[in-house]
């Protein structure tokens, strides 16, 4: 009884942390455009914008090579380790799918988080990062 219900922990868990990837996506982006029209130095900061750039890239990469998220996949390994339904269960998993699980084919998802990337692409122009300082703290 113990294991399942770690399972199903660790399994809300990387839902958790799943919607917690997509608001930094999300936001992080909303953050770069707010932070250029309100001189926000902050949005510059090259670790922040090549994390941001890179998640973005490696979800469109995913959409495009039909590729589901690993995150998703261990979140559903571990749940049916539980013994549980795929996405059925705790209250978390039914509200948290709710906010960012949409039905639409993959080729909308594909050219959509396209389109968000490239977005991202074009603010890195816009609102250059800052180069990295190797001798930054000295």
């Amino acid at each position: 009884m113990e294991s399942k219900f770690a399972y199903l922990l660790v399994a809300d868990a990387l839902l958790v942390l799943h919607v917690f990837v997509i608001i930094f996506v999300v936001f992080g982006l909303l953050s770069i455009i707010i932070g250029k029209l309100l001189s926000w130095p902050w949005v510059r900061n090259p670790w922040f914008r090549w994390l941001h750039l890179a998640t973005i890239s490696v979800v469109v990469v995913e959409s495009w090579l039909g590729m589901v998220c690993p995150l998703t996949t261990w979140e559903m390994v571990l749940r049916e380790k539980a013994g549980d339904q795929v996405y059925a269960g705790s209250f978390i998993t039914h509200w948290l799918e709710t906010i960012y699980f949409f039905s639409a084919p993959g080729w909308v998802f594909a050219i959509s988080y396209t389109a968000f990337g490239l977005l991202v692409l074009v603010t890195w122009f816009w609102v250059r990062p800052n180069p990295f300082n190797r001798h930054e703290g000295h």
